[in-house]
């Protein structure tokens, strides 16, 4: 009998949980479930597993429950994965989580071989499918005897076409924060040859169409850094690399006035919070005028039709509101997701959509040197607000990846990411032929003069 302890309860564990509950049926699997609400634990085992209290910073607890199984899950935040990983160490466990790789998880890497451990990380969405979906096929590629000379792959958790109501077409599916951050810094990626870099206010000026067949056409802007991924796919040489997040088309523009704002700005804490309507925010980036409406300044200011999309999709999101923003302090970044989340939390009939979408081009070489393209998409839909298609998308290689590492068909050792067949085939053979995501791959010809 196995013995799987999971950390963390939340909503992007419900999937997951469900998942482990099948092990308990067909396999007689133990599952124990330790969060902050011992409520919430026992409500989503179903009877069917042990749910507890738990508090990661109590090491004597920790350490008693990991002492306890023979793998661990960890969905808790990632600044707590270290504590846990440690635990794992000291007692011999095998320690599975969605979060990427830090240096100090990186630096466990040789004594967790030692002890025949896998330490699996980035095994969830995004990182997780999108390392598998693409190893997959450059795996392919290379093993052909082909050179890769391209990869592009975007990410989007949406709105469900039967949901798009909004003239955004879009709400938070995941984390609010992350949302309102998306792309500050600088934005690093090769295009043919050429490193590139986008400022952070020209970011959502910069933005491409993919259409999706049965799925239509989304807009993509840039990640942060596309260049990590030289290395861990290995991807050296390559002439053009670009990672971005997918969004509908005309999101991006009106998301800038934002930017142009200063409203996403995160780095000071705004006065008067506590008193502070949706228009006074709005107003607090404007200048003076006692005569013209918040609106009408903000249309001269970033040139806006008054009558245009733009304005339309700001006035549905509320933000010339005099509604109270609900804060007692907060940055302007804290003050617009506090206003966004009024209208873009999921309702209880809302659906959302989980769509990637890759683009590999390289030289066939047993096609006379012919360049090709390969356009590989995967989408899965949310069933509702509990089994989202985010949670789906983050718990199901979780539990699948767990499964396989009990049942000893994982021989890779020490901290892993799933770039590696023995994870990457099964799993995604699995979320395809069992929980019905939508794999699709096909074959471009590049017009040769």
């Amino acid at each position: 009998m196995k013995n799987i302890l999971l950390l963390g309860a939340g909503q992007s564990a419900s999937t997951l949980i469900q998942y482990l509950l099948t092990l308990n049926d067909a396999n007689g699997w133990q599952i124990a479930i330790g969060d902050v609400n011992a409520e919430l634990a026992n409500k989503k085992g179903e009877g069917k597993a042990r749910g507890f209290a738990f508090n990661v910073t109590n090491v004597a607890q920790l350490e008693e429950e990991v002492g306890k199984v023979d793998l661990v899950i960890s969905m808790l935040p990632a600044r707590f994965h270290m504590a846990v990983a440690n635990a794992c160490l000291k007692f011999s466990k095998h320690l599975v989580t969605a979060s990427y790789v830090n240096t100090e998880m990186r630096e466990l890497d040789e004594e967790a071989k030692r002890k025949g451990l896998v330490f699996l990380n980035e095994c969830g969405l995004d990182p997780g499918i999108d390392h598998m979906s693409a190893m997959q096929v450059i795996d392919q590629i290379r093993n052909n005897g082909n050179e890769l000379i391209g990869f592009e792959s975007f990410t989007g958790g949406l709105l469900a076409p039967t949901d798009e109501e909004n003239p955004w077409k879009y709400k938070f599916t995941w984390n609010s924060r992350n949302v309102v951050l998306a792309g500050q810094g600088v934005v690093k990626f090769i295009q043919e040859g050429r490193y590139k870099f986008i400022p952070y206010h020209r970011l959502f000026r910069r933005t491409e169409i993919v259409h999706i067949p049965k799925y239509g056409e989304f807009e993509g802007y840039a990640n942060r850094d596309s260049l990590q991924y030289l290395d861990v796919y290995n991807l050296r040489g390559i002439k053009t690399l670009y990672r971005g997040t997918f969004r509908r088309p005309g999101f991006s523009k009106a998301w800038n006035i934002f930017v142009q704002l200063g409203a996403t700005d995160d780095s000071f804490q705004m006065e008067d919070v506590e008193t502070m309507t949706h228009r006074q925010f709005i107003n607090s980036f404007l200048s003076y005028n006692p005569h013209d409406s918040v609106e009408l300044k903000l249309a001269h200011y970033l040139n806006l039709d008054m009558q245009g999309e733009i304005m339309h999709k700001l006035k549905w999101v509320g933000i010339f509101s005099d509604e109270l923003v609900g804060l007692k302090e907060g940055t302007p970044a804290q003050i617009l997701e506090a206003i966004l989340r009024k209208k873009w939390t999921l309702s209880s009939q809302d659906k959302d959509m989980i769509v990637m979408w890759h683009k590999f081009n390289y030289i066939d070489k047993n096609n006379n040197n012919r360049e090709t393209e390969i356009h590989s998409s995967i989408v899965t839909m949310g069933e509702n607000t509990t089994h989202t298609a985010m949670s789906k998308t983050v718990g199901l290689p979780l539990g699948i990846a767990s499964k396989l590492i009990l049942e000893g068909k994982v021989k890779s050792r020490g901290v892993i990411i799933p770039i590696v067949k023995e994870l990457y085939e099964p799993i995604l053979t699995e979320l395809s032929e069992d929980f019905g995501f939508d794999f699709t791959e096909s074959c471009v010809l590049t017009p040769q003069e």
